[in-house]
């Protein structure tokens, strides 16, 4: 399997099916069908892809845009990346400052503005103003849309162990002997981002290079900032960090 071929089997088991469990199904069913060497091969592209987008500034533009800067949150980040097909996943790696470009990241900042209502009265003395909240459901993103498809990653795996009643180390091993690691879990002297890395909170840094996902979330420059050269993002309106993550996608 070759690199077309492996793109044409991720997007295929988005288009040939409805719903996240069922493309888990059906990308496992079809995995298991083949030999063990093609199964290594998905595997192996698999790896390179995500090492790929395994960069400082796509990490900082998934903290940005997800609220989220833990390493397994932007690992999971990259695995949603590869299931949108390779024309997303391309444009996100090649400039994550054009993310928001992305058909599905524009769905999803819709449903982040459909997800949190405000209202402002006053007091009946007109002294204080007072502000109900009104949330449309208990995440801003459903579960079935999320921007983190850890499950997308195990799925080569379990696909081997059908095939070859050996477990999924023994495809890590196989993976490895082609010369290829993965760079998750990364922050380690093993295993770093590429690129420089920099500080996510500094709102010069991030203006410089994610210019137009820093102004979205309304991250500005100005001499009269309290808030100096830190970065405060704005969530999407939509409470940001403090919003529930799904413990399974």
């Amino acid at each position: 399997m070759d690199i077309d071929g492996f793109w044409d089997v991720v997007e295929r088991s988005a288009t040939e099916t409805g719903t996240r469990q069922a493309r888990l199904r059906w990308l496992e069913n079809h995995l298991a069908a083949l030999p063990a060497k093609e199964i290594v091969d998905y595997a192996t592209w698999f790896t390179t892809c995500r090492n790929r987008a395994c960069t400082w500034d796509l990490y900082a533009a998934c903290w940005l845009f997800t609220g989220r800067g833990s390493s397994n949150a932007f690992e999971y980040f990259t695995t949603w990346l590869i299931s949108l097909g390779r024309e997303d996943f391309e444009q996100a790696v090649g400039c994550p400052d054009r993310l928001l470009e992305l058909p599905a990241t524009r769905r999803l900042v819709e449903l982040s503005r459909n997800h949190r209502h405000e209202r402002t009265t006053p007091s009946r003395d007109g002294r204080i103003r007072l502000m109900r909240v009104t949330r449309t459901r208990r995440s801003r993103w459903p579960d079935e849309v999320y921007p983190n498809f850890e499950l997308f990653a195990y799925v080569p795996g379990r696909a081997y162990e059908r095939a070859t009643g050996m477990d999924s180390i023994t495809l890590g091993d196989a993976v490895a002997a082609r010369g290829v690691e993965s760079r998750f879990p990364f922050l380690s002297p093993r295993a770093q981002p590429d690129g420089e890395a920099w500080d996510f909170d500094d709102r010069t840094e991030l203006l410089r290079r994610l210019p137009r996902l820093a102004r979205h979330h309304g991250i500005t420059a100005g001499p009269d900032d309290s808030n100096g050269d830190k970065a405060e993002a704005r969530w999407l309106g939509s409470g940001g960090p403090l919003d529930s993550d799904p413990s399974s996608r």
